[in-house]
């Protein structure tokens, strides 16, 4: 398939102009870290490597806003955040090595396009929630921009939103703006062992529920853990708070809880088994009744529940049904090519749903140029 690179936004109106023109299809790739992720479906098209538009190009420490090309790796936004003390509030994972690439290569656009939140969304909210605006091109050449440059901007069509998880069917990115957030300078990842899961994930939601804060809750294999950050004296008032709500079980600080929670959000414990992987969404009240009834080999829930990574037999269709008993949905996340065509990768819609996702599609790329089937047939 030929490939055409572009590294300015001029460039990608040129692209998108020519597919317009021969009638086709561009599957638009950055770094290419999640490129197995979607429907397998074939583009009968050209490659179109945004990779090339990167880079820092505003910062407002004070204003907390960061403006990046979408080709920009995630990495190094943190790195430039980190000498502010600031940081991405949705806190997106490395999913390179769970789908087959090198870590650290990840790009900003890629974790908006797949609405690939970490373990801090409990606290700090996802990408929908901070994406404050964007620029891109449409399925008409055209270039535009959406929402603001300001956290306080809400007038109008909060378009930004549609762009998370839409995994570039709607048009392609060529700058975001995202809202950052405050680092605290110190955090303390508790743990507790022996529970099981539905005492683990009622303690979750416990702590959750209080005025702790906690921006890590997770449960996977009987341990519970729980992360809490802030100044040094609120820190340890809140960890002695934390004590209060254990009836009695005891608490043991994780010296490398930072990275247990950065385990977690990569998804690193399925990236070397032959599992199918899964994210489930359920309500957090009936984490532990969907795992069970789902007995996968191996599992685990963040999010306080909300969350579950399910790694199931290959090709087992398991999953879905249990989760929408509980009013939940599912996301395939990884598993082979023969797979991804007979199952759906991502939750199923209804009639009128479906005609409304069409509808969407067609007022941004009306001849379906963008990444074609990538999420449903026809979208």
């Amino acid at each position: 398939m030929p490939t055409h690179s572009a590294s300015t936004e001029d460039e990608i109106v040129e692209a998108v102009m020519t597919a317009r023109e021969w009638r086709s299809p561009l599957e638009i790739v950055g770094a290419g870290t999640k490129q197995s992720f979607g429907r397998a479906v074939v583009t009968m098209g050209s490659v179109l490597d945004v990779s090339g538009l990167r880079g820092i190009l505003s910062y407002e420490p004070n204003e907390l806003i960061l403006t990046a090309a979408p080709g920009t790796p995630v990495a190094e936004i943190d790195a430039v955040l980190a000498e502010k003390g600031q940081r991405l509030g949705f806190d997106p994972p490395d999913w390179g090595p769970l789908l087959g690439a090198a870590p650290g290569l990840g790009t900003i656009g890629g974790a908006i396009s797949t609405d690939a939140n970490g373990p801090a969304r409990v606290r700090l909210g996802a990408a929908r929630d901070q994406l404050l605006g964007f620029r891109g091109v449409n399925g008409f050449g055209e270039a535009f921009k959406a929402g603001g440059k300001v956290v306080k901007n809400v007038t109008g069509f909060d378009v930004p939103k549609l762009m998370c998880g839409a995994m570039g069917t709607l048009c392609v990115l060529t700058e975001v703006t995202l809202r950052v957030f405050p680092r605290p300078p110190l955090s303390t990842v508790l743990a507790l062992r022996d529970l099981s899961p539905e005492d683990g994930f009622a303690l979750l939601r416990k702590v959750w529920s209080s005025p702790l804060d906690a921006t890590g809750l997770a449960y996977s294999q009987g341990r519970v853990l729980v992360r809490l950050e802030g100044e040094k004296a609120p820190l340890a008032e809140k960890c002695a708070m934390l004590r209060t709500l254990l009836d009695g079980r005891e608490a043991q600080e994780v010296p490398e809880g930072e990275i247990a929670f950065r385990a977690i959000g990569n998804g690193e414990v399925f990236a070397d088994t032959p599992y199918d992987v899964w994210r489930a969404f359920v309500p957090p009240a009936a984490a532990a009744q969907v795992a069970a009834e789902i007995e996968a080999p191996l599992w685990l829930g963040d999010w306080a529940g909300g969350l579950l990574w399910l790694g199931t037999l290959p090709g087992s269709d398991t999953v879905r049904a249990a989760v929408n008993r509980v009013g939940g949905h599912a996301v395939l996340l990884r598993a082979g090519e023969e797979t991804r065509e007979r199952l759906d990768v991502f939750e199923p819609q209804s009639a009128v749903r479906m005609a409304m996702t069409k509808s969407i599609k067609a007022a941004f790329d009306p001849l379906g140029l963008f990444n074609p089937g990538r999420m449903w047939d026809g979208v």
